[in-house]
């Protein structure tokens, strides 16, 4: 039996031949198999092959192709058609398009063979790959780049920094065409990189990030093993060295100089110093202290957390008089230390640190804090009382003038002497009013800058025996006016004395009775020789009504330093008692008045009444006086609506406008009381030529003659202001200008002149010439 068996050709023209392969058996006689088909290998293709001609893939051949040309192939499958075009006489296949295995790697077809006029399958179809053979056609890519990377400085060599990978699409399992190398382009000598791991890792010692903290570094991965015609990429990494405490503090000067001045308080600033360390946070740390100098006790340091710098601080008062400068030495050191780096030395730095100390003037200063004296009470002014002095500390040495605050001494008791400090009373002082005075004093320099100090002087006014002692009590004493008690020589009162004086409780009280006392039949004292006394009744009773009360004066001398002596009244009062001796009452019982008011207070009551009287009576001899009635109108007068006045007013239709009752009195309005001129006593003739001629005419000169008169007649009023007639008032030498209380007759006047006076007169002249014409005729 036949069956067909594929075989590759090599130069890119495969094909298969057809072996006819025959099995004897041992007998010699031909045994058949069962035909298998098609067997196909494997078809290769160069990818990327840009030659004028199709590329041959291969052929296929039948063992039924007689090469009659009866037999017809027929391709199908991935490309078929498209990529993959088949003779379908010959059975050569061909590509007509550039492959590219990266993006497809194989194809898998189907060939058969059928009968070119039937289309007849003569074999069963079978499949075969056409695989794309891979050429070096893309180069190596670093898809993570750009790379960062962190290494610590002072690293050993050869530390692990970063691992750096390509990818290359070519086919890995063919050939060299992505086996990679990788090198490294920029970054030595400081690093270097493993060729086949892409590793990157140090290459020098001691790399010193204070030196150089970044670096740059390209690596190259490249093809087919690194030989010549493979294709490479690049990448850039960049790397940076991280800190490690390897650099000590240190100060940039051996010695720092610093100034402060003697006025200053505690707490004030003196200055600042900075150690540097070049490493970075924590690393970069500094703690200061003081390790050993003169000026530890007056400085103190601290830092400051944001600038680092160490701060130095006065502790205590200096004094440039005393010392002028003081050294401290300051330590500065890490905190945190790597000990790694322990050999290299001690990561601390020290540095010397010297303050001057600056005059300033500085207020006097008293030797003493307070001062405290002591001036007899009742001394004279100008006595001594004790003296002050400070003294300027300062190298100048000012003279000090001393000063008492009057607040301090308001009732100015004491007076300081300024160049000397001595201080001496005003006046006398009372210990009993003031026993201690609290005062200041204050000390300025001359020429300095009036600064003062000021020192409390307490001041002891001590005691002297100018108060004479009194009853401790002014109680009455109460005995019964017919008592028991009272006979014989009983006890009625136990008297003691008092002293304002600070030596009282050191003194002995003696008491004896007044001398105008000593001979009274009443009463007896007896002194007890303990700063007391007994009072003792002498008589078997008292009568109220006769005597209610006794003053018994009681003389007390102390044995102070002049004796003072006083004599005090003791009162005794004589009670009404009960069968018990148990007082009553020791008020008098009145006799002769009844119960109610007192005799004083008729007395007053009477005065009073008599006062009132008098004050009436008075003031009616006044009214009359003046010759007013009490109540202004005339009984005869029966017209009640018209009220009396000196002013003239508006008239009756100005009533309204005024105040009945300031009508009624005129002369009191406004708070005032005009002036009422008084006519004079001596009365003066009428000047000739004060009547008018009977037959003058001319009216001007008439009353330019009146005005004349009035204002050169003395005896016209108002006699010292201008004439007013702003009310009538009383007694005018004038009479009444009415007609109708005229008291003269028609025969006084001659109305013959009122002929001449023209037309606007001719009624009066009607009236009254007329009728003496009548009478004359």
């Amino acid at each position: 039996d036949n069956h067909s068996h594929a075989v590759m050709q090599k130069a890119h023209r495969r094909h298969l031949s057809l072996h006819r392969h025959r099995e004897r058996g041992k007998e010699g006689q031909v045994l058949h198999r069962s035909k298998r088909g098609w067997v196909w290998n494997q078809f290769f293709v160069i990818e990327e092959y840009t030659g004028p001609d199709p590329v041959l893939v291969g052929r296929l051949h039948s063992d039924v192709d007689s090469g009659d040309g009866n037999i017809k192939y027929i391709l199908s499958g991935e490309g078929a058609g498209t990529i993959f075009v088949i003779d379908d006489k010959t059975g050569n296949i061909h590509a007509t398009k550039t492959l590219d295995r990266e993006e497809q790697a194989q194809y898998t077809l189907t060939a058969q063979a059928v009968a070119r006029d039937t289309n007849k399958p003569l074999e069963p179809p079978s499949e075969f790959i056409v695989k794309v053979q891979d050429i070096n056609d893309n180069p190596p890519e670093f898809l993570h780049g750009p790379y960062y990377a962190r290494v610590p400085e002072m690293s050993n060599v050869g530390t692990s920094v970063i691992t750096v990978t390509a990818s290359d699409a070519d086919d890995p399992t063919y050939g060299n065409s992505a086996r990679l190398v990788y090198s490294i382009l920029q970054g030595q000598p400081y690093f270097s990189v493993e060729p086949q791991t892409g590793v990157i890792r140090t290459a020098l010692p001691n790399m010193d990030r204070e030196a150089r903290q970044e670096y740059d570094v390209v690596i190259q991965a490249k093809d087919m093993g690194g030989h010549m015609g493979g294709l490479s990429g690049i990448t850039e990494v960049k790397i940076t060295l991280t800190d490690v405490n390897d650099n000590p503090p240190k100060f940039p000067q051996s010695v720092y100089n610093m100034a402060i001045s003697e006025d200053k308080v505690p707490g004030e600033e003196v200055g600042r110093l900075k150690a540097k360390d070049l490493d970075l946070g924590e690393n970069g740390l500094v703690e200061y202290r003081f390790v050993e100098g003169d000026g530890m006790g007056v400085l103190e340091i601290s830092k400051d957390s944001e600038t680092q710098e160490a701060v130095i601080k006065l502790k205590r008062t200096v004094d440039y008089e005393t010392k002028k400068t003081y050294t401290v030495k300051v330590e500065a050191s890490n905190p945190h230390v790597d000990s790694r780096f322990m050999a290299w030395g001690p990561y601390k730095d020290t540095a010397t640190v010297k303050v001057n100390v600056e005059d300033a003037d500085e207020p006097p200063v008293f030797m003493l804090p307070s001062y405290t004296f002591e001036v007899d009470e009742n001394a004279p002014s100008g006595t001594p009382v004790g003296r002050v002095h400070a003294m300027d500390t300062d190298t100048s040495n000012n003279p000090v003038r001393y000063m008492i605050p009057r607040y301090t001494d308001l009732g100015q008791f004491f007076t300081i002497t300024p160049e000397d400090g001595f201080i001496k009373t005003t006046q006398p002082l009372d210990r009993e009013n003031q026993a201690w005075h609290n005062i200041s004093v204050s000390a300025t320099e001359i020429g300095g800058h009036h600064q003062d100090a000021k020192v409390r002087v307490n001041i002891k006014v001590k005691d002297v025996n100018d108060n004479a002692p009194e009853f401790a009590t002014n109680n009455e004493v109460l005995v019964c006016e017919n008592g028991t008690q009272t006979y014989p020589h009983p006890l009625i009162e136990t008297v003691s004395a008092i002293d304002k004086d600070e030596m009282a409780h050191q003194q002995h009280f003696h008491f004896s009775l007044a001398p105008e006392a000593a001979k009274n039949h009443n009463f007896s004292l007896k002194d007890n020789r303990d700063s007391t006394a007994s009072v003792y009744v002498t008589r078997k009773g008292f009568n109220r009504m006769t005597q209610s009360i006794y003053m018994l004066p009681i003389e007390i001398n102390d044995n102070g330093s002049p004796p003072m002596s006083s004599t005090n009244t003791l009162t005794i009062r004589v009670c009404s008692c009960d069968s018990k001796d148990t007082i009553l009452s020791c008020n008098v019982e009145p006799f002769v008045l009844p119960a109610g008011l007192s005799t004083g207070a008729l007395i007053a009551i009477l005065a009073c009444i008599v006062i009132l009287l008098a004050i009436v009576v008075l003031f009616v001899a006044l009214r009359r006086q003046k010759k007013e009635p009490l109540i202004v109108f005339e009984e005869e007068d029966i017209r009640e609506n018209i009220i009396t006045y000196d002013d003239e007013g508006g008239g009756e239709e100005d009533t309204e406008a005024f105040d009945i009752a300031t009508l009624q009195n005129p002369d009191g309005a406004n708070g005032f009381l005009p002036r009422k001129d008084i006519k004079p006593e001596l009365q003066f003739p009428l000047r000739p030529g004060l009547r008018p001629v009977a037959n003058s005419v001319d009216v001007d000169d008439f009353i330019k003659t009146r005005i004349s008169d009035a204002d050169n007649d003395p005896t016209a009023p108002p006699y010292d202001s201008i004439q007013i007639y702003g009310y009538e008032g009383r007694g005018s030498i004038a009479g009444s200008l009415s007609s109708l209380e005229s008291v003269t007759t028609d025969s006084d006047l001659d109305y013959d002149y009122l002929q001449s006076w023209g037309p606007r007169f001719r009624k009066l002249a009607d009236l009254y010439g007329t009728k003496d014409a009548d009478d004359n005729s």
